[in-house]
C-alpha cells in the first residue's frame, strides 16, 4: 500500500496516547475506508439518509462493483447519481454524466471513460472530487437530500461536452436493464422517465438542469438491446471554464423530480457543500470519544457509514411510489428505502434509537406503509420496491424495538396488526424462492428440507426472532393470548437442535436428520444451495440467542456448557473459507464478514467468563476494521458492519434486538459520550477499575439492561480492560 500525500492511511496504534474527549466531525471521516475489496463502500457525496448519492462509477456490472466503485480500479466511466453503499448486489446508478474538454467526441466514438490520478481524488462527507487528465477536466460533487450537484472545471473555455447516459445502470446480471424510456430535451437540460428491471423493477423520473444552455445535442447509436438514450450534449462556455449540472430524481413522475430540483434554486454549489458538511457535523458530533487520531478516524468513518442509509425517497410534496408501484402519500412526509433489514435489524436500527431517535418513527412508519400496500412487511427494499432478498421477517424486531423503547409517533395497534398479518397470512404473489406460506411450519413445527428445499434450517431459526418480536408487542398491548402463541412458535428451533453435534441440523418430513452432515460446510442459495443462508450449522446454531439467549444457554446445558460451546466455536478451524458463502473475516467458525455471527462474541456475557467475549470483540475490531481502503472485511451492508463497530467501541450491544435491552461489555476507548438532543440520550460512558458495570453508581448485570435505564442515566461505568488503545 503506497502512502499518498493526499490520502495516507495507517493502522490505529495500540497503546498510542489518547486525546481528549471530543465530539466527532466530518474532519474525522474518510469515506474511502472500505472501498477496496469486499466492503463495497460508496465514496461519493451525500447527506445523511439522502435520496441522491452522486459518485464515480468504475464499472457498471459485477459483484465487486455493487457500489459502482473499487479503490484500485484505474478508470472512471462517469458519475451517476444514485448508489447503495456496502450491498452485495448492484442496483441504481441513475443518470451518468461524464464531461469532456479534450478531443471532442462524435457519434462514432465508443470510449467515454477516463483514467485518473489517485492523488487528485478527494472524498469527505458531502463532497467528492477528482481530476480527469484525459478529459481535461476536474469534477466536484455535492448533494442536498433530493438534488445532486456536479461542477466541472475545464482546462479551457469554449466548446465542451457532457455525456448524458440514461441507459447506464449498476447491473446484477449482464445485458441492458432498461425496459422503456421517454425523454424531452430542454434548452438547459432534460426531463426523462426510465423504467428498468434489475434487482427490482422500478421507475426513475429525472429533472436535469445545466447552468449554461445546451448548444447542440446528438444521440449516440443504440447498442444491442438498449432502450434509453446516450446523449452528447455540447456547450459554449466562452471565457468561463465551469459548467454545473443539477440532477433530481423522483420515484413518481417528472413533475415530482422538477419540484425536487427547485428546492436548490436559491443555493449555489458552495452553499450546498457547506450545508452538507454541516448536516454531517450535526450528527457526528452527537457522539464524543477519547481516542488517538487513527482510532477516531476508524470510529467516525464507521459512524458516518451507519448514517448513510436508509435513504429518504419521497418527493418534496410527500408523494412516493410504493412497493407495488402505486403512488401513495408518504407518512409524515418521509419514506425510506435501501432498507437492508436482514442485516440492519441487528445493530444499525438499535444504534439509530440512540443517535438519531427522531428518525426512527419515520423508519417504522415506512415499514407499515409498505405493508399496507404489499400485504406483508419488507425484507430488503431498493428504490421503494421489495427485492425479496434474504429470509426471516427482520422488519418485526425493528418495529418491536421502537415500540418497546417508547419512541413517539408510532401507532402500536397498527404495528401489531401489520406484524400479525406478516406472521400468519399467505403470500401467494411472492416469488417462488421467497416465503409464500406458513403451512409447512405449522404442520411440522420446523421446515423439512425435503418439503421446503433450500435454507430450511436458517429459515426455521430466523422466523423465531420475528415471532419473539411479535410476542413482545402483544405483551405491550396486553394481548397475552397472542403473546403466548408467538412465544411458543419462537421456540420451534429446538426441533432442529441435534444434541450429538450440538448444532442446528436439517430434518426431513419423517423427522430423520440430514445425512451426511458436516456442520462446518457453508451453503448459500446462489453458490452452494443447502440448509443454511450464507453460513454453516455452527453459525446458525446461535441464531435463537438473538431472541432467547437464556433458552439457548439452557439448551446447551447451562453457563459452563455455553462457555465450552463458544470456546469451540472460536477455535475450530474453518476449512477453505469462501467469501461467496459468507465465510470471511474468520476467527475459528466465527465469520464477521456476514451478519449471522455478529452477536455471538457477546454471548459470553451469559457465561461465567464474560471477559473472553470482551477479548473477542476487541480482536474482531482490531483485525477487521482499519484506517485503510481495505479497512472493512465483508460487505458493509448499508451500514450494519459499521454499526457493529460503533457499538463495540462504546461497550454496548443489542444482543436481543427488538426487546429494548442492552448487553454491556468493555469499551475500546476510555471515555465516550452520546448526546442526541432532547429526544435521545445524554449519557457519559467511562471505564473504571471495576468488575461489574454500574449505572449512576449502582451495579447492574451485564445482560438484559433495560433501554430506559440507559436513556435516563447520566453515567455508565464499564470495566477497563485496556483492550484497544
Amino acid at each position: 500500500m503506497k502512502c499518498l500525500a493526499a490520502f495516507c492511511f495507517g493502522l490505529f496504534a495500540v497503546g498510542a496516547s489518547a486525546s481528549d474527549l471530543r465530539p466527532g466531525s466530518s474532519d474525522d471521516v474518510d469515506p474511502r475506508i472500505g472501498t477496496k475489496g469486499t466492503g463495497h463502500v460508496f465514496p461519493g457525496a451525500l447527506v445523511p439518509f439522502g435520496m441522491v448519492q452522486p459518485g464515480p462509477d468504475n464499472a457498471d456490472e459485477g459483484w465487486s462493483f455493487s457500489s459502482g466503485y473499487q479503490y484500485d480500479a484505474p478508470r472512471i466511466l462517469g458519475f451517476s447519481n444514485t448508489h447503495i453503499s456496502g450491498a452485495g448486489i448492484p442496483e441504481l446508478g441513475d443518470v451518468l454524466l461524464m464531461p469532456n474538454g479534450a478531443t471532442p467526441w462524435t457519434t462514432a466514438s465508443t470510449s467515454f471513460d477516463s483514467g485518473y490520478r489517485k492523488a487528485t481524488e478527494v472524498a469527505r462527507p458531502g463532497f467528492y472530487g477528482v481530476r480527469l487528465d484525459e478529459r481535461a477536466a476536474s469534477i466536484e460533487l455535492t448533494a442536498t437530500e433530493r438534488v445532486a450537484l456536479q461542477r466541472d472545471t475545464f482546462d479551457r473555455g469554449g466548446r465542451v461536452q457532457v455525456l448524458g447516459d440514461l441507459q447506464h445502470r449498476l447491473r446484477f446480471q449482464p445485458g441492458p436493464r432498461v425496459t422503456a424510456s421517454d425523454y424531452t430535451l430542454r434548452p438547459d437540460g432534460l426531463r426523462a422517465t426510465v423504467h428498468s428491471s434489475n434487482w427490482v423493477e422500478r421507475q426513475a423520473s429525472v429533472a436535469l438542469r445545466f447552468d449554461q444552455p445546451i448548444a447542440d445535442s446528438q444521440v449516440l447509436p443504440a447498442r444491442e438491446g438498449e432502450k434509453a438514450p446516450r446523449l452528447l450534449l455540447s456547450f459554449d462556455l466562452g471565457e468561463r471554464r465551469t459548467l454545473e449540472a443539477r440532477v433530481a430524481l423522483s420515484t413518481v413522475d417528472e413533475d415530482g423530480a422538477a419540484k425536487n430540483l427547485a428546492t436548490t434554486d436559491d443555493l449555489d454549489f458552495d452553499a450546498v457543500q457547506r450545508n452538507a458538511k454541516a448536516a454531517w457535523n450535526a450528527l457526528l458530533s452527537r457522539v464524543a470519544i477519547d481516542a488517538p487520531a487513527d482510532q477516531r478516524r476508524v470510529f467516525y468513518s464507521a459512524l458516518y457509514r451507519s448514517l448513510m442509509h436508509p435513504s429518504q425517497i419521497s418527493d418534496v410534496d410527500g408523494r412516493v411510489r410504493g412497493p407495488k408501484g402505486d403512488v401513495i402519500d408518504s407518512p409524515g412526509g418521509v419514506y425510506y428505502s435501501t432498507m437492508s433489514l436482514w442485516d440492519t435489524f441487528r445493530a444499525s436500527h438499535p444504534l439509530f434509537t440512540l443517535v438519531v431517535p427522531e428518525r426512527v418513527p419515520g423508519f417504522v412508519n415506512t415499514l407499515l406503509a409498505h405493508e399496507r400496500q404489499m400485504g406483508y412487511l419488507p425484507l430488503w427494499t431498493a428504490w421503494g420496491r421489495e427485492t425479496h432478498t434474504m429470509i426471516g421477517n427482520p422488519a418485526l424486531p425493528v418495529i418491536s424495538d421502537a415500540i418497546a423503547k417508547g419512541l413517539p409517533g408510532i401507532d402500536a395497534e397498527a404495528a401489531f396488526a401489520a406484524m400479525l398479518r406478516t406472521s400468519t397470512a399467505e403470500r401467494p404473489t411472492a416469488p417462488t424462492w421467497a416465503q409464500r406460506s406458513w403451512a409447512l411450519l405449522d404442520q411440522y413445527g420446523y421446515l423439512p428440507f425435503d418439503r421446503a428445499p433450500g435454507e430450511s434450517v436458517s429459515k426455521t431459526a430466523e422466523y423465531g426472532y420475528g415471532d419473539a418480536a411479535l410476542a413482545e408487542v402483544a405483551r405491550h398491548l396486553g394481548r397475552l393470548e397472542e403473546a403466548e402463541r408467538f412465544q411458543r412458535r419462537a421456540a420451534l428451533w429446538t426441533a432442529l437442535f441435534d444434541s450429538e453435534t450440538r448444532t442446528l441440523r436439517g430434518r426431513d418430513s419423517t423427522g430423520a436428520w440430514r445425512t451426511p452432515f458436516d456442520p462446518t460446510e457453508a451453503t448459500s442459495p446462489m453458490n452452494n444451495p443447502g440448509d443454511y443462508t450464507e453460513a454453516n450449522a455452527w453459525q446458525y446454531t446461535a441464531t435463537p440467542a438473538l431472541h432467547d439467549p437464556d433458552g439457548f444457554r439452557d439448551k446447551l446445558g447451562g453457563r459452563a456448557a455455553l462457555e465450552a460451546w463458544l470456546d469451540t466455536f472460536f477455535s475450530l478451524p474453518m476449512p477453505n473459507p469462501d467469501k461467496h458463502l459468507g465465510q470471511e473475516a474468520m476467527i475459528g467458525q466465527y465469520a464477521h464478514g456476514n451478519e449471522p455471527s455478529h452477536h455471538i462474541a457477546w454471548l459470553y456475557a451469559w457465561t461465567d467468563a464474560p471477559t473472553k467475549g470482551e477479548q473477542h470483540v476487541a480482536d474482531i475490531a482490531r483485525r477487521f476494521y482499519r484506517n485503510a481502503p481495505d479497512g472493512i472485511v465483508g460487505n458493509d451492508d448499508a451500514g450494519q458492519m459499521s454499526a457493529w463497530y460503533v457499538l463495540a467501541t462504546l461497550g454496548i450491544y443489542p444482543s436481543r434486538p427488538g426487546h429494548a435491552e442492552w448487553t454491556l461489555g468493555a469499551p475500546l476507548v476510555p471515555r465516550a459520550r452520546i448526546e442526541a438532543g432532547s429526544d435521545g440520550l445524554a449519557l457519559d460512558i467511562a471505564t473504571a477499575s471495576i468488575d461489574a458495570p454500574r449505572i449512576d453508581g449502582q451495579i447492574v448485570p451485564r445482560t438484559g439492561v433495560p433501554d430506559a435505564r440507559l436513556r435516563h442515566a447520566r453515567q455508565l461505568e464499564l470495566p477497563d480492560r485496556n483492550l484497544v488503545r
